[in-house]
């Protein structure tokens, strides 16, 4: 019967709403093996179509654009790799020294302050050592569990190149099949809402890599006049830190600070590296995300945060770095379809006059 779900009253409808997500997160959690691959491969396409289009347009075979295209887009990524991989084995080299001379930091700190509070340092220490043991232990432990996740890691990679191809093959039937799900009635509306999904997708990755590569020439410049070592690999690892909305920014400036700790002499560098991480968050923050990432879809500072974290929760550091794209889409889509309007603007950053909210409680108070 038409109406009848409109009939139906506020807590059912609730009900309903907190049982179909339930759902949805628990299928997205069992399958997420299949889901994470397929999500970056279709965000990869999205970006990766322009350059085939763009082969395309020359007269090359579509398949051939495509193999052309993933080979550049390989050898880019090779490159990239290359340059981690060889700071990466540096500071792998120097790790337990470094790890050494930290702990020997710790020790004389906590000597200090037991000595300070008239406490017996030894029991301290072995506190410590104890525990160290236990992680030690419960690491080993682990190892067969790490190589497993490892290997499946190793299948997704090799998976989504596949995937990548096929999509991008297989575009036209896909949308085709968007357009007819949806019926002739809303084909226009479909149309508008795929065409602004490619949109936002790639304005914020590209954005994305822009930022990362304007951070990451920053944050090592910063450290390289500080004398910090291994500057480059923590300055392009604080740069794709960066990607993860406000968590990322504090993760990446505590490996820098430890390292100023252990190989200078005075503690102050730290905090110059701290000042300095924040000048160049504070520069990224007001022009770079503003001017280059900015795209069609914003999401609020809470909304943000909460998103990451779920990803987190429910897909590990994959569903971290998809978070964002993912809800900026589902923004998009709720602001396209009347009924859910309201949430895409409680997604959106954009506040309401403090005057009309003002008014809206005085007519409720009136009642």
């Amino acid at each position: 019967m038409p109406g009848e779900d409109s009939k139906l009253p506020f807590y059912a409808k609730v009900a309903i709403f907190l049982v179909g997500l339930i759902a949805l997160l628990a299928i997205m959690y069992i399958a997420k093996s299949i889901i994470i691959p397929l999500v970056f491969s279709v965000i990869f396409a999205i970006v990766l179509h322009p350059v085939v289009s763009f082969f395309v347009r020359l007269k090359i075979n579509r398949i051939f654009a495509i193999v052309i295209t993933m080979f550049l887009t390989f050898l880019v990524i090779a490159a990239i790799g290359a340059v981690l991989i060889s700071q990466a084995s540096r500071l792998g080299e120097s790790w337990p020294i470094l790890v050494e001379k930290f702990t020997s930091i710790i020790n004389q700190n906590i000597s200090d302050a037991a000595d300070y509070f008239n406490k017996d340092p030894q029991k301290i220490h072995e506190w410590i050592t104890k525990t160290q043991g236990e992680i030690i232990n419960s690491s080993t432990a682990a190892i067969g569990q790490t190589i497993l996740i490892l290997g499946n890691g190793l299948v997704i990679l090799l998976l989504i190149p596949f995937y990548i191809f096929m999509i991008l093959f297989y575009r036209p039937l896909l949308l085709e099949f968007v357009i007819r799900i949806s019926g002739s009635n809303y084909e226009s509306h479909v149309k508008v809402i795929v065409s602004q999904i490619k949109n936002v997708i790639q304005r914020y990755l590209v954005g994305l890599i822009i930022e990362a590569g304007m951070m990451a020439v920053m944050n090592t410049a910063a450290l390289l006049i500080l004398g910090i070592e291994y500057a480059f690999i923590l300055g392009i690892l604080a740069a794709v830190l960066n990607v993860i909305p406000y968590i990322g920014g504090i993760i990446a400036v505590a490996l820098p600070m430890m390292v100023a700790l252990v190989t200078k002499s005075s503690p102050w560098y730290a905090f110059y590296v701290l000042i300095a991480y924040y000048i160049i968050q504070l520069i990224d923050n007001n022009y770079i995300v503003p001017y280059i990432v900015a795209s069609k879809v914003k999401i609020n500072a809470l909304f943000s945060v909460i998103i990451v974290l779920a990803g987190n929760a429910l897909w590990g550091v994959p569903g971290m770095f998809l978070s964002m794209p993912l809800l900026a889409i589902i923004k998009l889509i709720c602001d396209h379809i009347d009924p859910l309007k309201p949430w895409g603007f409680l997604l959106g950053d954009t506040m309401p006059p403090i005057l009309k909210i003002q008014k809206i409680f005085r007519k409720i108070k009136s009642k």
